[in-house]
């Protein structure tokens, strides 16, 4: 019975805040975020226990394989695209990676933040999966990377489209790559408003930016250790 209410109850939550975000279209409104919200809520509310939420929710979790891997279709419709900038596209994917990982480092160092919880924080532009095993090779703890993982999509998807509007960026490379390699998911889901284009050179840069950080990270771990 757990299953089947979690199931639903998710899949409702989820559409009802989708019709919300397309009455009102504000970013910060984009149903991954305020579904999320308002189930945590509901959950601390109604004082139900997350592994009773799981039983139903693991389902729901075993659907991203298949999510990603549709993926490929905007990829294969796009392949010229891919094929014409690829040298645009992996430079801007290794400058993302390196100035997300020093200006991290940089920032938590000024705070005076304990060394595990810098390296904790360092994969957090990978996909969850990849982020947490770099986490913990590295000495991270995987749990807390997961989180700052979803942080980085949310913050992504919210205020990427104003900073697009803000500096006047109307390039599908630029759109697809700085959101696939910082906000991973979340951010793809909120490219698919602005086309195909964008949707794929996104879902490559989400790949690639993992494939590169699993090799990245824990060199740039060894450099500041």
């Amino acid at each position: 019975m757990n299953v089947i209410l979690s199931i639903i109850s998710t899949i409702i939550v989820y559409l009802l805040m989708a019709k919300v975000y397309k009455r009102f279209n504000y970013p910060f409104l984009i149903p991954v975020v305020t579904a999320s919200v308002f189930l945590i809520v509901a959950l601390l509310v109604l004082d139900i226990p997350y592994a009773v939420y799981m039983e139903g929710g693991k389902w729901l979790q075993h659907l991203l394989g298949p999510a990603i891997v549709g993926l490929a279709y905007p990829l294969y419709n796009q392949r010229h695209l891919l094929i014409k900038y690829k040298y645009s596209i992996l430079s801007g994917l290794f400058i993302a990676m390196m100035s997300g990982l020093i200006s991290v480092y940089v920032l938590l160092v000024l705070l005076n933040v304990e060394k595990e919880l810098i390296l904790t924080a360092l994969p957090k532009s990978l996909t969850t999966p990849i982020a947490m095993q770099v986490s913990e090779t590295i000495g991270g703890i995987a749990p807390l990377t997961a989180a700052l993982v979803m942080i980085a999509g949310f913050t992504g998807a919210i205020f990427g489209p104003y900073i697009y509007k803000l500096a006047k960026i109307n390039s599908a490379i630029s759109r697809g790559v700085s959101m696939g390699s910082t906000s991973h998911g979340v951010g793809i889901s909120k490219l698919n408003e602005y086309g195909e284009e964008d949707l794929s050179i996104g879902s490559v840069s989400m790949s690639l930016s993992a494939v590169l950080g699993a090799v990245i990270c824990p060199i740039f771990a060894l450099i500041i250790s």
